[in-house]
């Protein structure tokens, strides 16, 4: 298939794939994305911004090659940009969120972006986040692994069932449940022979 008759991703779907692709299957395929009270708190923190000297909030960009597209929450001097997160921690996801961010100014501006900003709102703190080929490249492949998900194969559950109590598509995944039944690979349930 073509680059450009694959769906762009937006990069946020990075971090969510990368948090739990099931999660992720779940709300791509049958937008199943539900609530919870982090997400909720989430939206109020991302309506709440301020306007400071030297800021873009929330730019859209695209970028057809890679296959990605997404809205900054932060450009910093046109060129760094700087992602909001409610915690006061950040994760791997986070990061490749960010240099996803990063490869888009780099194509909307010519420029070489060599870091990007995560800002803890629990801890009042800036993050920054150096950027190289190898995060890049993992964008890409990520983002051919979301091209390429299956709407009737669903990803298998999650190691970290921690991630499972405050997820919003738990009621549709029910992934204790689903494990204790089992699944055939195609996300179909099957009994235990007796």
């Amino acid at each position: 298939m073509n680059k450009r008759n694959k769906e762009l991703v937006n990069v946020s779907a990075i971090n969510q794939y990368l948090y739990c692709a099931r999660r992720y299957w779940y709300i791509k395929f049958y937008d199943t994305i539900g609530s919870s009270y982090e997400f909720e708190d989430g939206n109020l923190k991302h309506e709440y911004n301020s306007n400071r000297g030297g800021w873009t909030n929330e730019i859209y960009l695209e970028d057809e090659e890679i296959g990605i597209k997404g809205k900054i929450d932060v450009l910093e001097d046109g060129k760094t940009p700087v992602e909001r997160k409610r915690g006061g921690q950040y994760f791997e996801n986070d990061i490749m969120q960010v240099a996803g961010y990063c490869m888009l100014v780099e194509e909307a501006t010519g420029e070489e972006i060599k870091e990007g900003i995560i800002y803890l709102y629990k801890q009042d703190k800036r993050v920054r986040i150096p950027i190289n080929q190898q995060k890049k490249q993992k964008v890409k492949e990520i983002v051919k692994e979301i091209q390429n998900l299956d709407p009737d194969n669903p990803p298998p559950i999650i190691d970290n069932k921690n991630k499972c109590n405050g997820c919003s598509v738990r009621s549709y995944c029910m992934p204790f449940e689903t494990e204790k039944l089992g699944e055939d690979g195609q996300g179909n349930l099957v009994e235990e022979e007796n």
